[in-house]
């Protein structure tokens, strides 16, 4: 029936009200307000900014992944006493020699599947490793299966730590995707100089902190430059602390030597560490290395410890910043690879704004002055539904926050045609009714039921196909696809709810008229 109770009234008019007021907040300048500042966000290609497309190289990974197994490894074959020799890795397999009469004890570590107890076969399980055998020398590396989730790993811990890092900078509304199995998009609308976050983004971030040694020559020590000179020291290898015991870091200014400096704080651990280490080696040096270059290598004057301490170096305030992030954010698992960057002006993306802006109107006058050269009265209710339609559409991406691409213009022009073509099934569904029906009630309800299953599947088959586009699209087609995807939920909601009462209404106030369509 065409009756609407008073509560489905209010409730209609209700939501119409409450998204109109979302829709409205995108004209008020207001960053403050958690409610008041929900608006809109305009992509890329609409406000211009930066695109970049990074490579996780896994290779470091991978090595250490295998040095790690190669300790593990010769701790089984002595616990077993197996002979071996020439235990080495060698491009990225483990290689040695083993005694013919030591092979079978070998490959039970490997192939025995019910073997639960030999914690080292369950560790090598874990990463699903192979081997083979040539002329006793045995070869064992990682197999595609244990490669590939290494690689997606990496991959995710590195998309975690950039998402981190873009997000200390604040930068607005960023776009961080994966893409592919080792590569990682990266979109900040508005943002014209990428330098910083390249700069940021470039840095691994392992930080450690060793002793200096007394010699060059001193055994298990290397030679490391400092950051920002050609100076060198023989630094230990042997790590004192490493960046995962630290739990903050944040830049200060120092009014007694007036430098910008870095204040961090430790663990539990990490200041146990550090603590009997500066307790045992006052008057020594500690070198701070950052990604294998020495930041500063101070002298110890007392021992530290509260677990806090701060490292100092020819640092302005932007710089200590942008150390105390990175090590904030965590070090990177693997070093990262611009392989293509490109800046969009804010003056092309103007220029879409406009261009999309006047397809939009252009349409949407055309579909108004069809709508009413075709169904007369009628097609001044389905005009306000469009209109309606439209600012619910808005609304509700302004619930969401979400960006607007050209591609989701498009969805919102195809969003228009849509409206159009459920309001056109349903009237000409009610002009065949007027052909049969004497009452007008009558045709008005039967023409919006019959026309429904029309209506229904012809919108659920297009709801379908984004959602598919969501869920299998990346970047612009997704944004289609949300546009798209809420247009055809406001288009079904406008026409059987909105435009709905408003023939109803019409309907009954000429229930005794002849009315011509």
């Amino acid at each position: 029936m065409l009756y609407f109770s008073k509560t489905k009234i209010f409730v209609i008019y209700s939501v119409i009200f409450f998204l109109s007021l979302c829709a409205f907040l995108n004209l008020i300048e207001n960053d403050q307000n958690f409610i008041l500042s929900k608006k809109v966000n305009l992509g890329l290609d609409l406000q211009g900014g930066s695109y970049m497309l990074l490579e996780v190289d896994s290779e470091p990974v991978l090595k250490q992944k295998l040095q790690q197994k190669l300790l593990n490894f010769k701790k089984y074959l002595k616990k077993n006493k197996i002979q071996y020799q020439d235990l080495k890795i060698t491009n990225q397999s483990i290689n040695f020699f083993i005694g013919k009469n030591d092979i079978e004890k070998f490959e039970e570590f490997f192939l025995k599947k019910d073997n639960l107890i030999n914690i080292y076969y369950n560790q090598y399980r874990s990463y699903e490793m192979t081997y083979s055998i040539i002329d006793n020398e045995v070869k064992i590396e990682y197999s595609k299966f244990g490669i590939i989730e290494i690689k997606k790993t990496t991959l995710n811990q590195s998309l975690e730590i950039v998402r981190r890092r873009i997000d200390e900078v604040g930068t607005k509304e960023p776009t961080i995707l994966r893409r592919g199995n080792d590569r990682i998009l990266i979109e900040l609308p508005g943002l014209e100089n990428p330098n910083r976050i390249k700069k940021l983004l470039g840095k691994t971030a392992n930080l450690s902190f060793r002793f200096v040694s007394q010699t060059e020559s001193t055994f298990g020590s290397e030679l490391l430059f400092f950051e920002n000179s050609d100076d060198q020291l023989s630094v230990s290898k042997r790590v004192i602390v490493s960046g995962d015991n630290l739990i903050n870091a944040k830049p200060v200014f120092d009014n007694q030597t007036n430098q910008a400096i870095v204040s961090f704080s430790f663990d539990r651990v990490g200041a146990k560490k550090f603590g009997r280490a500066t307790t045992d080696n006052v008057g020594k040096r500690l070198a701070i290395i950052l990604d294998n270059k020495i930041i500063s290598a101070p002298s110890i004057r007392e021992p530290i410890l509260g677990g806090n301490g701060q490292i100092s170096g020819d640092f302005t305030f932007q710089t200590a910043t942008d150390l105390a992030l990175l090590l904030r954010s965590g070090a990177l698992p693997a070093p990262l690879t611009i392989v293509e960057e490109r800046t969009v002006g804010p003056d092309l993306g103007e220029d879409s704004i406009k261009a999309g802006a006047i397809s939009l109107m252009i349409g949407f006058l055309l579909v108004i002055f069809y709508m009413l050269y075709k169904y007369r009265l009628l097609g001044i209710i389905a005009d306000l539904s469009l209109i309606i339609n439209l600012i619910l559409l808005l609304g509700i991406l302004t619930i969401l926050e979400a960006t607007l691409t050209l591609p989701g213009i498009a969805g919102i022009i195809l969003t228009v045609g849509m409206a159009v073509d459920a309001n056109v099934l349903i009237f000409e569904r009610i002009k065949e009714e007027m052909k049969i029906e004497k009452s007008t009630i009558h045709a008005f309800d039967m023409g919006y039921k019959r026309a429904q299953s029309a209506v229904i599947d012809a919108n659920i088959t297009t709801l379908i196909s984004a959602v598919i586009l969501f869920f299998l699209g990346s970047g612009p087609v997704k944004g289609f696809a949300v546009t798209l995807g809420i247009g055809i939920l406001t288009t079904l909601f406008s026409a059987y709810f909105f435009a709905r009462h408003l023939s109803s209404f019409y309907a009954m106030k000429n229930k005794d008229k002849q009315i011509v369509l």
